[in-house]
């Protein structure tokens, strides 16, 4: 799998591949690109709203051309220490940005350099303090191939957030106290979680490899099990499918008081100007705290053709999900007369909505409300459109190594989320050894859905809920309530790669383990 491959090969710091150029190469070298994160003001429908961010050379983000090093000074102009991840690439483990894994955050003030060989494709770059990402403290990472630049198509893109006046800490509060407001099912779980669960994101103390004899999930020698787990999982999903049909899965947890498209709302979308019949690539960025979108193109014909930035073979449609965390990648063929055409992000089980508008120039555009007539429904909760995904190049065929069981559990109240019934800090580590073959299976018996995000490595949806699949290759996934998913990859560089939940509200009551690869 050369997507991991190359990010294990890229291992080592900057400093030291910069230090082996000749004095003549390394002068020759083009300048860092400036990042800053920092803070802005938004007008939200009307209201001034001070906000996080990372401000590029020209804009939130950055833009990379075909065959461009990320080489960055990002430096913290923030009032607080901060620290900021490459969501979805595969920098050496100590650029990945996880504070104190191996790190600590940069205080105010402070700069740092980063220089890795990046992967083209839609990507985004965020703070990894929860609280930092609730107060946007992020933004697109775009790295353009050579088929882009080629291809005749105008480029836009799609950045979505959930957005509050008050603060994270309020927000957290409320969420914890059950008065977020958000839609809630039973809460119910099957999984215990730890007490005096806590989420910090200093180093988690070293852990002995757990004897995997005595439990029901763990480490698992894929050989000797004949494939006895996945056969009993593949008969118990259809009855867990059935037993959902008369449970209410909780969708959201908190009502926002804005959904933002470029940091904007319905009451004042951004106008992007388009040629008649032109074709667009769309790339759309799920940065939200806590809610899942549909994406509308509504009369402009689409396809995806590419998720987390890898390319997969052509869907026709013109409505598509994604959790947070994920990327879509759309094609969009416009008619070949003045118009305009919205494109929306539906807030999944509810009404409200925001997103951008397509037109030709001097096209008129009509004012579209930011509440819906009807509920959107809730995204892919029995997998169908994760099923339809396949990879335009997935993973070499070879025998899995190691496989890994991952339980997916929590509570409402007390609000409270685990990974193998465990919070971080409490954690054990999924351990793997570098070059292994591994499939991890994510297994959901939570009511709320999970998008569980990887970092350092590429991997490919091999099953979902017993049904074997040659699906889409990604760095996040969704995992619906009562559903597993089986992801495969090839473990990289040997370091302490995080492995978690990307809806922040539980990432930062403990829904995060280590992804643990030994030399």
């Amino acid at each position: 799998m050369t997507m991991t491959r190359r990010g294990f090969l890229a291992a080592g710091t900057a400093a030291l591949a910069t230090a082996k150029l000749p004095a003549f190469a390394q002068q020759q070298l083009p300048a860092p690109i400036r990042l800053a994160a920092t803070t802005r003001v938004l007008d939200v429908n009307g209201r001034a709203a001070t906000v996080f961010g990372l401000a590029g050379p020209t804009s939130q983000g950055l833009v990379l051309d075909p065959g461009q090093r990320f080489r960055v000074d990002l430096t913290n102009n923030l009032p607080e220490p901060t620290l900021v991840h490459w969501h979805g690439q595969i920098p050496p483990n100590i650029q990945d940005g996880v504070p104190d894994i191996p790190r600590p955050m940069l205080k105010p003030g402070e700069s740092r350099s980063y220089d890795f060989e990046p992967l083209a494709g839609t990507y985004w770059m965020h703070s990894h303090v929860p609280m930092q990402e609730i107060r946007l403290l992020a933004a697109p990472l775009i790295v353009r191939s050579a088929q882009d630049v080629a291809a005749d198509r105008q480029e836009v893109t799609l950045f979505l957030h959930d957005f509050a006046f008050k603060s994270p800490e309020e927000v957290m509060a409320e969420i914890k106290q059950g008065h977020g407001g958000g839609s809630h099912g039973s809460g119910g779980t099957h999984d215990e979680p730890a007490k005096g669960a806590g989420h910090s994101m200093a180093p988690a103390t070293e852990t002995k490899e757990m004897d995997h004899s005595a439990m029901g999930h763990g480490t698992m020698n894929h050989d000797a099990m004949g494939g006895g787990m996945q056969g009993m999982m593949r008969s118990m999903m259809p009855g867990m499918m059935g037993d959902m049909a008369g449970m209410e899965m909780d969708l959201n947890d908190y009502d926002w008081d804005a959904y933002l498209a470029n940091d904007r709302t319905l009451a004042d979308p951004e106008i992007v100007r388009v040629e008649r019949g032109g074709r667009v690539r769309l790339r759309v960025i799920n940065a939200a705290a806590a809610t899942v979108f549909w994406i509308d193109t509504g009369k402009a014909a689409a396809r995806l053709i590419a998720v987390d930035g890898h390319d997969i073979r052509p869907l026709d449609g013109n409505r598509f999900g994604l959790a947070m965390g994920q990327r879509l990648d759309l094609e969009l063929d416009l008619p070949d007369e003045a118009g305009s055409w919205p494109i929306l992000a539906l807030r999944e089980g509810a009404r409200e909505r925001t997103g951008i508008v397509l037109a030709t120039a001097g096209a008129q555009i009509t004012k579209i409300p930011e509440l819906a007539e009807q509920e959107a429904p809730a995204f892919d909760t029995d997998l169908s459109q994760e099923l339809l995904l396949e990879a335009l190049h997935g993973l070499p065929e070879r025998s899995v190594e190691r496989s890994h069981m991952v339980m997916l559990g929590g509570t409402m109240d007390p609000y409270v989320w685990t990974i193998n019934g465990a919070v971080w800090g409490q954690h054990r580590p999924v351990v793997a050894t570098t070059g292994e073959r591994v499939q991890l299976s994510f297994h959901n018996m939570s009511m709320m859905g999970h998008p569980m995000h990887l970092h350092g490595h590429v991997f490919q949806v091999v099953d979902i809920n017993g049904r074997k699949v040659d699906g889409a290759q990604r760095d996040t996934v969704y995992v619906p309530p009562m559903s597993m998913v089986t992801v495969s990859l090839d473990a990289g560089e040997a370091a302490r790669w995080m492995l978690h939940c990307h809806h922040m509200p539980h990432l930062e009551t403990g829904m995060m383990t280590e992804f643990q690869v030994t030399a």
